[in-house]
């Protein structure tokens, strides 16, 4: 008899769940609920405004989750709950939680629910910038092994910043907190009963490594003395693999989604690195850019080349066996989104709406018309700062080029054009410290919903640009991790390579490069390389305008 997996997908806006058969990877049916609470970046429930650069998450919304898409998908697909065998859950990092012993947050405590530190610090919280230079300063001047793993800087979107941050700001959240955990980790816990660390986000987000595990305490210890035993008391708990049984399913859990109590949970992960099996990943050479809000460069090596400006490597991170190598943009939907929202005139939305067109994929179709270099724009990708190479939240996005002529498909296509440059960016540091990328593939809602911005991608990297099949990467590589939970015993699969072949699909007709498009941009990106240079490391222009800004706010 057929059995099946769910995989659950924990996002930036909203979760989502997917029924899939473990024998091919077919997706049954997937259901989908938005976060009541959504991205709290101006202020909390209790009507507490929240500084620049904030970005918070309820997490009484994550089992509102649970509780909806999993019975949801679960009806939809018609599949018995007797013939599932398993669950895995995947989730935005670092996405912090601060909690009790018993995994209470300390937001759903009345005492707490006024304070911003007390809940979720989602994966673009960049209030921890400070922090994060403060950490890099003194792991450099002290020489610190784990530095290299991290490409030289460690961003203020990783763990210990946005701890620290909170020790600094609310000592009281960080002496309550018995531990602070990752967002997938907690929704773990919650369907088992059992504190474990994903070894994906404690690789990539927590300074872990499977060699040498945290850091000395002596270096919290020089950061903060208040932070000397924060990883041996905070982030206490067995640090498990990837596509590992945590447990079973709780009665209570049971109770609340609709699954069968016992079968197997697997270890958390993180939501771009889990959708690596879903594109037949096996082996080094092969990138896959997880397109989405933001987006995360993944690939796999034989070595450990040092790699400046990466997010992170980790062994066994990505795929048994392997170095997993991150990098990332931090905006990439989400300045499409804030240009739709912002920079569209009226007409525009009207005209959309008469053709039955989103306004994306209205702007889209008119942005078609145009050949590469035609606008004469060109743009910067920091709306979200930089995640790679430069490691740097201070900085910010920018045009340039405009004239009175200017229109918003214009612009619209410079801004999906810089983040094809930025891929680029990071695909020559790649190649050029020996990490090299032969392949390209892409994932994500994006990739599939707009061709242009795919073919702009193949044309920029002037290669082939292949997709997945699957329009739920994250629920279907959490469904994959599942399948390995559950095991052969119970119709799984004994191991993540195994599974990924038979689960996981690519197209095999992929977007081709154009030989006088890609001339063109070699010559636009050759631009934009040096505007990258100039304004991220050249002149502070943006980091002084930002600090007058934040005076400004705050007098």
């Amino acid at each position: 008899m057929e059995k099946y997996v769910i995989g659950v997908d924990f996002g930036t806006l909203s979760g989502r769940a997917a029924v899939v058969s473990v024998r091919d990877g077919r997706e049954l049916a997937h259901a989908v609920y938005d976060y009541p609470h959504g991205v709290m970046d101006r202020a909390i429930p209790t009507g507490r405004t929240l500084p620049p650069d904030w970005a918070l998450q309820h997490p009484a919304d994550w089992l509102e989750v649970l509780q909806h898409v999993i019975p949801e998908a679960i009806r939809l697909s018609g599949v018995a709950p007797e013939d599932l065998i398993g669950i895995g859950v995947d989730a935005t990092a670092c996405t912090v939680l601060p909690v009790k012993a018993d995994g209470t947050p300390l937001c759903f405590l009345p005492e707490y629910r006024d304070v911003p530190h007390a809940y979720a610090k989602l994966w673009k919280h960049h209030g921890a910038q400070e922090e994060a230079e403060r950490l890099n300063r003194i792991a450099a001047e002290r020489g610190e092994a784990f530095l290299p793993r991290y490409g030289g800087k460690l961003s203020s979107e990783s763990m210990i910043p946005k701890i620290w941050h909170t020790l600094n700001e609310a000592p009281e959240i960080y002496e309550t907190a018995d531990y602070f955990i990752e967002a997938a980790d907690w929704i773990v816990w919650q369907l088992t009963g059992v504190l474990s660390r994903n070894a994906c986000a404690a690789g990539y987000k927590s300074m872990w490594s499977k060699k040498d595990g945290y850091p000395d305490p002596s270096f919290f210890r020089a950061l903060d003395p208040r932070l000397e035993r924060v990883a041996a008391d905070k982030l206490a708990g067995p640090v498990v693999p990837i596509a590992s049984r945590v447990g079973g399913v709780t009665k209570e859990a049971a109770a609340l989604t609709g699954l069968p109590e016992g079968i197997a949970v697997a270890a958390g992960t993180v939501d771009a690195h889990v959708a690596v099996p879903t594109a037949n990943i096996d082996g080094p050479g092969k990138l896959l850019a997880i397109i989405g809000t933001s987006t995360c460069h993944m690939i796999l090596s034989q070595d450990e080349p040092r790699v400046p400006g990466i997010c992170g490597y980790s062994e066994d991170g990505l795929m048994p066996g392997y170095f997993g190598y991150e990098a990332g943009q931090t905006c990439v939907g989400d300045h499409f989104a804030w240009f739709v929202e912002n920079g569209v005139p009226a007409a525009y939305k009207t005209a959309a709406e008469a053709e039955g067109l989103s306004i994306h994929q209205y702007l889209t179709k008119l942005a078609e018309a145009y050949s590469p270099g035609q606008s004469g724009l060109l743009a910067l990708d920091w709306w979200n700062g930089n995640r790679s190479i430069l490691v740097d939240m201070d900085l910010t996005g920018m045009f340039l080029g405009m004239t009175l002529q200017t229109k918003p498909e214009e612009l619209y296509r410079a801004l999906i054009e810089a983040t094809a440059y930025g891929t680029r960016m990071i695909v020559e540091n790649y190649r050029a410290h020996g990490v090299a990328v032969k392949e390209c593939y892409a994932t994500g809602g994006i990739s599939r919903k707009n061709p242009m911005m795919m073919q702009i991608y193949a044309d920029v990297l002037n290669m082939p640009v292949y997709l997945t099949e699957t329009t739920q990467c994250g629920a279907l590589g959490s469904a994959i991790m599942a399948s390995v939970a559950a095991g052969s015993k119970a119709g799984g699969y004994p191991d993540l390579f195994a599974a990924s072949a038979a689960m996981g699909k690519v197209s095999p007709t992929p977007y081709l490069p154009d030989a006088g498009r890609a001339a063109i941009y070699d010559a636009l990106y050759q631009e934009y390389a040096r505007l990258h240079e100039y304004f991220g490391r050249d002149n502070h222009v943006m980091k002084r305008l930002k600090q007058l800004k934040y005076r400004q706010l705050t007098e």
